[in-house]
């Protein structure tokens, strides 16, 4: 008699799985974002695919950069579904920024899918002062 290998992962899949269908609805989902610095700017990269423009909401306040938004469940005839991994809903998040950053100057483009946010550090923050 043979013995299959143990596999903690895919068991530990599998569980996830079974536990899925007792879920109380609809997982949602967390855009995974990038959020690095260079000394002119904070940059944040977040992965969005499905969004368009009109479900994205962009925030600064108090030093936080909020991005917030929802992506829908698309519609689809089925009268079962055997797997759904693609979340969907709502979503929050929040990013604290060491520095001041220019409000006026923040830019933020969408393209395929990907969002990315360059927030511009204030001047008055940035500036190098001489010693005399």
């Amino acid at each position: 008699m043979a013995f299959a290998r143990w596999d903690p992962i895919r068991d530990l899949l599998a569980i996830q799985q079974r536990l899925a269908q007792f879920a109380p609805g609809p997982t949602g989902w967390v855009p995974p974002v990038d959020l690095h610095e260079t000394a002119e700017q904070y940059i944040l990269i977040a992965e969005v695919p499905g969004l368009q423009r009109d479900d994205l909401e962009i925030r600064l306040h108090d030093g936080h950069l909020v991005l917030s938004g929802v992506r829908r469940e698309p519609p689809v005839a089925c009268e079962q579904y055997h797997r759904i991994e693609r979340g969907h809903g709502s979503f929050s998040r929040t990013f604290h920024l060491p520095l001041p950053v220019d409000a006026d100057r923040i830019v933020a483009d969408l393209r395929d899918g990907v969002l990315t946010i360059s927030c511009p550090k204030s001047d008055s923050v940035s500036r190098r002062i001489q010693v005399k």
